[in-house]
């Protein structure tokens, strides 16, 4: 027992043991991944053929439930993005109906003032006709 605690002494203070420098982290830290990283293995994994995506988890030192989760994060990122272009921008059928909402509200402007002008005209020629009558 005595055996151990040297070599945990011997771990903790970072003294070579066997040949090899051995050093221990002060406090655990879980690893962490960029998103980068996280696409280029679920990139890799998709396109690895029966059997090949255990070798490359064990070249990477990941487990199953890293792909797993993975592929969860990168389905909602996929609702989120699209959920965000439906919020930013609209559809192409909603343009197109603007556009051709705004199109016949020029319209009906346009019909509007020609209608105008017409009640006018005929205002104006009423009156030429009464001028004239009282004329003749």
């Amino acid at each position: 027992m005595s055996e151990l605690r040297v070599v945990g002494v011997e771990r903790e203070a970072g003294v070579e043991a066997g040949g090899q420098s051995v050093e221990v982290a002060a406090v655990a830290r879980r690893r962490s991944f960029t998103s980068e990283y996280k696409r280029r293995i679920l990139d890799e994994a998709d396109r690895a053929g029966p059997g090949e995506t255990g070798l490359i988890l064990r070249r990477e030192g990941l487990y199953s439930s890293h792909l797993s989760n993975w592929r969860r994060w990168r389905k909602g990122m996929a609702r989120k993005k699209s959920a965000k272009k439906k919020v930013e921008g609209k559809s192409a059928n909603e343009k197109r109906l603007e556009k051709e909402n705004a199109k016949q509200a020029l319209r009906i402007r346009k019909l509007e003032a020609m209608l105008e002008l017409q009640k006018k005209a005929a205002e104006v020629w009423d009156l030429a006709d009464e001028k004239s009558e009282t004329d003749s």
